[in-house]
């Protein structure tokens, strides 16, 4: 694998990823209409004869034909996230349509492909942890809430109709809440993200609901690792692949652990799921089985919760502390 296309390069997993690959000297070209991410997620490698970024809308045919038909790998992490408050409609259209494009793009050319699925496509399944073979159980149509999750699912049986019918060696990773540097600074990276800027800030730390969800955070150089060992792997082509961290932790307790890593002064505000309208709808637990991608590829998370946060916290304060 000596040149590799990504997808969103320019948002938070995308531009630690194309870091990693460039290390390693590989060729990456970036694809990112910067919707979302940020060139300067991309400063230490922008200038590298082995970099080339192109900014477009990836459903334009033309925009991925730029990167060339070279390509020995398209890693997909282009997408639109949870429509916590609004913008369902966009979410359906972005994942759908984007998907679409890249498998297309990577069918022509006999690209590997990997696409970025998601933990929330298990929904409320209460089976912990969870298996990628278990089933995936979605609230009610009536919640925007969903729109993330169905994009999702619609994608990745997608991707496997497109394996099947069309011979695109594809490999789908299930994420489970990756965090760290470029991580975006709002709900779009996390609820970590958001705790982190509000304890610097000593501000009320939102917690959403009663605060006993749990989730597992799996620090970025971990996910990368993840997907570059797919990448690598034969035997992960047309396999549905969890990439995470099965540490599971509440999220009131990681407020109280932000608090704690920040010496801030700052209280957990609680705020109730009516507030965001449309019914929103949360999932109570959310950890992975990863027994199978040790098992493909032998990957194992290295980075613990409390390193990958503090890594974290330093980043974050070099935007407004001097």
């Amino acid at each position: 694998m000596t040149k590799i296309v990504v997808t969103g390069g320019a948002g938070f997993i995308g531009s630690n990823l194309a870091e990693r690959l460039i290390e390693t000297g590989r060729e990456v070209v970036v694809v990112d209409d910067l919707s979302y991410g940020s060139l300067t997620n991309l400063k230490s490698v922008i200038n590298n004869d082995n970099f080339t970024f192109i900014k477009g809308d990836i459903c334009q045919p033309e925009v991925l034909e730029k990167a060339g038909a070279d390509a020995n790998c398209i890693i997909h992490l282009a997408a639109y996230k949870i429509p916590r408050y609004g913008n369902a409609l966009k979410t359906l259209n972005v994942n759908n349509d984007g998907a679409k494009a890249v498998f297309n793009y990577g069918a022509k050319y006999n690209i590997k492909t990997i696409i970025a699925s998601t933990s929330d496509v298990y929904g409320k399944n209460t089976n912990i942890p969870f298996n990628e073979n278990d089933d995936l159980v979605l609230g009610a149509p009536s919640i925007r809430r969903w729109a993330y999750a169905i994009s999702k699912a619609f994608d990745e049986q997608l991707a496997l109709a497109y394996y099947n019918e069309k011979e695109l060696p594809v490999v789908i990773l299930r994420f489970f809440g990756s965090f760290g540097p470029h991580n975006h600074r709002s709900w779009w990276g996390g609820p970590q993200a958001v705790f982190i800027e509000q304890a610097l800030k000593d501000k009320p730390i939102t917690v959403h609901g009663d605060g006993c969800q749990t989730r597992s955070f799996c620090y970025v150089s971990d996910t990368v690792n993840g997907i570059i060992l797919a990448m690598e792997t034969k035997e992960a082509v047309g396999e549905v692949i969890n990439v995470g961290s099965d540490h599971e932790i509440c999220i009131k307790d990681l407020a109280q652990k932000i608090i704690a890593l920040t010496n801030s002064k700052s209280q957990i505000e609680y705020i109730p799921y009516e507030r965001f309208g449309g019914r929103y709808e949360d999932v109570r637990h959310r950890v992975p089985d990863l027994s199978k991608a040790y098992k493909l590829f032998g990957y194992k998370p290295t980075v613990s919760l409390d390193n990958g946060l503090k890594k974290t916290i330093d980043w974050q304060k070099s935007f407004y502390l001097n």
